[in-house]
């Protein structure tokens, strides 16, 4: 089975994509920060990193570096809300292997179906 870990400081978005992955059939390990990123890298062993970009303390960009440092070929998705073109090309010539947009708001998303489902639903 495929292992991916994700590093996010967002829980919310740790816990989506640990629900969402899974339920496509990956074994997900979380960390919270870059730092502790790097301590579950070194503990699992993943196939596959899925990294946030800003983060407190140690951001994306010196997690990157790092991982490229312990394993040279390690995959590495950067997933990131504040993503620019300039940001995107020096990611992947540090070795990214994707850069993708989160391209909506996982919080306004939330905040949304719970304003939905506050009220009462109208029949179709």
């Amino acid at each position: 089975m495929v292992k991916i870990l994700v590093i996010d400081d967002e829980e919310s978005i740790r816990e989506l994509l640990d629900i969402l992955l899974r339920r496509k059939g990956y074994d997900v390990v979380l960390a919270a920060n870059g730092q502790k990123g790097l301590e579950v890298f070194r503990r699992e062993r993943p196939d596959v990193v899925v990294l946030d970009l800003k983060m407190p303390g140690m951001n994306g960009l010196a997690v990157l570096q790092e991982l490229h440092r312990l394993h040279s070929a390690q995959p590495v998705i950067i997933l990131t809300g504040a993503g620019t073109p300039e940001m995107e090309q020096q990611v992947m010539a540090l070795g990214a292997t994707d850069f993708v947009e989160k391209e909506f708001s996982l919080h306004g998303l939330g905040n949304a179906l719970k304003r939905l489902l506050a009220t009462p639903m109208k029949a179709v």
